[in-house]
């Protein structure tokens, strides 16, 4: 069964935001910002990937570990843009599902003389 058939879950957007603002909460400390993020960077990206799991958990879960150790990375809202990304993914799936029934109702619903 591939990723896509499975039931994808979205994590509320209040939980997303919150982590990119934890992540960027470094600059508030000039001097120690470098030093939380060594700290922070593996903690952020084990909950990317427990947050999004899948592929996009696993990849998003890396790119996350690595804005948070770059210097002066932090400013990009990862866990946003993922959450962004499998919002699209949950609805091109929910309109691909909704087509599909439609085609079997009408299918269906021919009569055959």
């Amino acid at each position: 069964m591939k990723e896509n058939d499975k039931k994808m879950f979205l994590p509320h957007i209040g939980i997303c935001v919150a982590m990119d603002l934890i992540g960027m909460a470094s600059f508030i400390f000039p001097g120690m910002g470098e030093f939380t993020d060594v700290i922070w960077a593996p903690i952020s990206g084990y909950i990317f990937f427990k947050l999004f799991g899948g592929r996009l958990g696993l990849i998003g879960g890396v790119l996350d570990f690595l804005e948070e150790i770059i210097p002066f990375t932090d400013i990009i809202p990862s866990f946003t843009i993922a959450w962004l990304i499998r919002r699209d993914a949950i609805s091109k799936m929910t309109l691909k599902n909704e087509k599909s029934l439609r085609r079997e109702s009408v299918a269906k619903s021919t009569v055959k003389i």
